[in-house]
């Protein structure tokens, strides 16, 4: 009979137990469940679909982010396992302090940072010349998966017995022979056991493989992460739902198998007293998983090498564009990319960034070449005074003769020699008119106390810096550190009153009624309101930013004649209404605006009327100093606490030393107990 005690202590660990698989499983069931809902809200429940799965194979760029991810993740796995096997072998026949050197340099890349290792190898293939692609990624992932495999072999390797080895060897087998027929099997467990690990490390991957990846290939971690700027699809939500869901069948099936017979009792084991007895196989069986894992490997490769190896690069263009940032044929739009090969023939490969930064630095240290690349305005202009950007020959895109006369010749490029734009959008801010009593009029409304913890900023530092200037007055390219410093001090002024700094989190936040008020960009703004019409979007008086993205080609490029058609392309009228429509933002051509869905032609979110026009403001390139001042005091705005971040660190560090001088005391007092 249990104490009450021990029933109290078995429900903790219980509950325990629950606690830990809820947390763990909670958010894979909701986004099982959102995989299933017709609203792209993650706050709304729309009804039942199957859309998303629909979608999720109907698309080209996910489904080849999911062949490039598995097929990586399988081929650096077996090559591990092959190397890490090997290595393995070799290690345990060493003497014991060149053994322990080697382990100790096989742990350093386990232990070290996934990012110094992802940069590290970058710099590498860039010093050698390797252009960065398939193959940098698959070297990148064996490397680190070879150290996983080896801790997985070793353990096996030293309960094995030499001496079977050795007696295999007098029977008359072979070296190989022998290993395979009488120590591979005894480690087998082990290999496989690498392998899986080796492969769940390369699938999960995403630092290592976003440094180390070039144009034109992405993978599925990759490709989310490069969609943060717009939201992530809910067909990643099915896509994942499948995964988990194959991944689930594997695991029950190979646990509720069947057992195979239980040999007798010390057979099988390596030992003095104990004699090897493996029991008969079918012969059969194993030839022909080997035959057909060669023929999987073979296929596999010679496949893969075909694809990313024998292409000519002549018929390829490499776009680098915005997550999201083009009518891509879902909800029964046009496929922009898919229309443009079918009418020259040539492959585009396109690949997302999510910020201007991560893509400039991308093309700054020449890691990738890329053909067409959509930089916003204040990026041009940097990218344009580094000799980064190639002069556009504009007889090769007459279309371009449709952007507007007034965006033609602008402060970031004054000559009107490199860029053709795209797409333009403004700041504003949107707002629940159930939860704001007075519509806002003014940037100097997100410091209103009656809003405190209802306040969405961007957690961005350049659009956050502009709202603080144009409530105090001042430009919002500032020329000076000082001018840096005296705006983020009137953001550290608001932080107290902002529930969240965000980007993407602000569709879901709104639309769901989790905040009163915040900041974002015109076009995501139609989406909002659209899904919750209980919204609405507000031009402050002091003014907006205008920001224009614009369609440029680096300097790099090896297709500029390719790229220029490219261009020509995105400036016709029907692809410049598919692309205004499906994204939501400005178009500055106005033969698009005039053949544009009603709704759309005349929103004032979407085109604003002349008096908000009048009062935007665009972005320019900042000097080195400034930019850094600007990152330092965002950095250092975003920690600020008053004191109160420090008073938890100090709570937290103290519960740990607590936690650890406990667990000391109890295993001092076990020792001591059982020496009595």
């Amino acid at each position: 009979m249990k104490t009450a005690r021990e029933r109290f202590k078995k429900f903790i660990e219980d509950f325990y137990l629950v606690l830990v698989l809820v947390f763990l499983y909670a958010p894979i069931l909701v986004m099982m469940v959102l995989s299933f809902n017709s609203s792209k809200s993650r706050s709304q429940w729309g009804g039942f679909t199957l859309k998303w799965y629909t979608q999720m194979f109907e698309s080209a760029t996910i489904m080849d982010a999911l062949y490039n991810t598995l097929l990586i993740a399988f081929l650096s796995a077996l090559i591990a396992t092959i190397l890490g096997t090997a290595a393995a072998i070799g290690l345990s026949a060493m003497k014991k302090l060149p053994r322990t050197i080697c382990m100790g340099l096989n742990n350093i890349p386990m232990l070290n940072s996934d990012i110094v290792t992802g940069i590290s190898l970058m710099l590498m293939f860039i010093a050698f010349g390797i252009s960065l692609g398939f193959k940098t990624i698959l070297f990148a992932h064996i490397t680190f998966n070879v150290p996983y495999v080896m801790l997985s072999v070793m353990p096996k390797l030293k309960q094995t017995s030499r001496n079977t080895y050795e007696a295999a060897m007098d029977l008359g087998a072979g070296p190989v022979k022998a290993f395979f027929k009488v120590v591979f099997p005894d480690i087998l467990p082990g290999v496989l056991s690498g392998f899986l690990m080796a492969f769940t490390m390369s699938l999960d991957d995403f630092i290592i493989t976003h440094f180390t990846k070039g144009a034109g290939i992405n993978t599925l971690s990759t490709l989310i992460y490069s969609e943060v700027r717009r939201g992530i699809k809910p067909s990643m939500y099915a896509l994942s739902t499948v995964i988990f869901v194959t991944v689930l069948a594997l695991l029950l099936i190979t646990n509720f198998a069947p057992a195979k017979p239980q040999a007798k009792a010390g057979a099988g084991s390596f030992g003095p007293n104990a004699a090897p007895d493996r029991g008969k196989k079918p012969a059969w069986t194993g030839k022909a998983a080997i035959v057909l894992a060669s023929f999987l490997i073979v296929g596999s490769v010679a496949y893969t090498s075909y694809l990313h190896f024998s292409s000519s690069h002549s018929d390829e263009l490499y776009v680098y564009n915005w997550g999201e940032y083009i009518s891509n044929g879902s909800d029964d739009s046009v496929d922009v990319v898919a229309a443009f090969e079918k009418l020259t023939g040539i492959k585009v490969n396109y690949t997302t960034f999510d910020s201007n930064e991560s893509m400039y630095a991308k093309l700054k240290s020449g890691a990738a070449n890329y053909d067409v690349v959509i930089p916003s305005d204040y990026m041009v202009a940097k990218m344009i005074a580094e000799g980064m950007l190639a002069p556009l020959d504009y007889s090769n895109i007459p279309n371009s003769q449709n952007i507007d006369a007034v965006y033609r010749d602008p402060d970031y490029d004054p000559t009107n020699a490199y860029t053709v734009p795209y797409m333009l959008c403004t700041t504003g801010i949107i707002y629940n008119t159930t939860m704001v009593e007075n519509a806002p009029t003014k940037w100097a409304d997100l410091w209103d106390e009656q809003y405190a913890g209802n306040i969405l900023m961007f957690n961005n530092s350049r659009d956050a810096y502009a709202i603080a200037a144009f409530k105090n007055g001042t430009s919002i390219n500032p020329e000076t550190p000082e001018e840096v410093d005296e705006v983020v001090e009137t953001l550290k002024a608001q932080k107290p009153l902002v529930q969240a700094y965000v980007m993407d989190e602000i569709f879901d936040k709104m639309i769901g009624g989790e905040a009163a008020i915040g900041v974002y960009y015109s076009g995501d703004a139609i989406t909002m309101i659209d899904d919750n019409p209980d919204l609405a979007w507000a031009f402050p008086e002091e003014g907006s930013v205008l920001s224009v993205d614009c369609m440029t080609i680096p300097a790099a490029s090896e297709h500029q004649e390719a790229a220029e058609m490219f261009i020509n392309f995105m400036c016709e009228t029907d692809i410049g209404k598919a692309n205004a429509e499906y994204i939501g933002y400005t178009t500055p051509m106005q033969d698009v605006w005039e053949v544009l869905d009603e709704d759309l032609k005349e929103s004032e979110i979407a085109y604003p009327p002349e008096e908000a026009a009048a009062k935007e403001k665009v972005f320019t390139a900042l000097s080195d100093d400034v930019n850094s001042e600007l990152d330092v005091k965002w950095s250092e705005m975003k920690s600020y606490d008053e004191g109160g971040s420090s008073l938890l660190f100090l709570a937290l560090l103290a519960a740990m030393v607590a936690l650890a001088c406990f667990n000391i005391w109890r295993k001092v007092r076990r020792r001591n107990r059982n020496q009595y």
